[in-house]
């Protein structure tokens, strides 16, 4: 006898593996070929995909730590060959100020001790390294990689292929293909390795670094710098999808430069 519980109604797909001493509650969704460990709990109002691998530990659905939270049905959802390692927690969203679901996409590692709370929206190929705090509503973009220990302010989000070294802070936006890190959480030049991994030419990357020079260091304030770049820099994907986030910026964002963040 292995004390598993999976309730007869929970929807289990094609080659599902669920370890010992697991609990899997009745509205549960899981996609074939998922791995579920031993001592995972997986409460009501879930739905993972396929190929997933959910280790020890692992909370996922259960309700929001929000006061404001009264009960209502609400969800998460977890996209294909998603890993969640031993401890993380993943909460339920909120009616009442978020859209109701909590979701993360496909191909994302969220390490150990990760907490990520109600109504965040975490984008595909992202990395959550160990004891990462995410307050509710909460974004982070395709491809981002959050340090270890850090923690976001709640509507904060995080641009994508975007490095935040270990320890970060941040209660304000942090734009697309950056490096931030330091007290407060400071802008030090853009992702370079991150962006040549992912098959970022030079001569892109020197066009997004020649935008952030005119944020970061032109002295202008946000919006007159954003205007300079339209200005002076042709349309491209990168530089719309830039200031588009930028001028999208509910809580502004990362204001303080720095020559360099140390990630070794």
């Amino acid at each position: 006898m292995d004390f598993t519980q999976i309730h007869p109604h929970a929807k289990l797909g094609r080659n599902v593996t669920v370890e010992a001493f697991t609990t899997i509650a009745e509205h549960v969704e899981i996609g074939d070929g998922t791995w579920i460990g031993p001592h995972v709990t997986i409460m009501d109002y879930v739905k993972i995909g396929k190929n997933c691998h959910i280790f020890p530990g692992a909370v996922i659905g259960a309700i929001p730590q929000d006061l404001k939270f009264s009960g209502e049905i609400t969800h998460v959802e977890i996209g294909d060959n998603t890993i969640i390692r031993e401890c993380a927690t993943i909460n339920r969203g909120t009616a009442h100020s978020g859209n109701g679901t909590t979701r993360i996409g496909n191909n994302c590692l969220i390490m150990s001790y990760v907490h990520v709370a109600h109504d965040c929206h975490i984008h595909d190929h992202v990395i959550l390294v160990s004891y990462v705090g995410l307050a509710g509503e909460v974004e982070v973009c395709d491809h981002a990689i959050i340090g270890g220990s850090s923690v976001a302010h709640q509507y904060t989000r995080v641009g994508e292929h975007v490095m935040l070294s270990g320890g970060s802070v941040f209660g304000k936006d942090v734009p697309p293909y950056i490096l931030a890190g330091h007290r407060p959480l400071s802008f030090g030049g853009i992702n370079i390795i991150g962006l040549r991994r992912r098959g970022f030419t030079n001569e892109k990357m020197q066009e997004i670094s020649g935008i952030y020079k005119v944020i970061y260091q032109s002295k202008l304030n946000t919006t007159d710098a954003c205007n300079e770049v339209e200005r002076t820099f042709p349309p491209t994907p990168e530089r719309d999808q830039i200031l588009a986030f930028i001028r999208s910026s509910k809580r502004g964002i990362i204001k303080r430069a720095v020559k360099s963040i140390d990630e070794e």
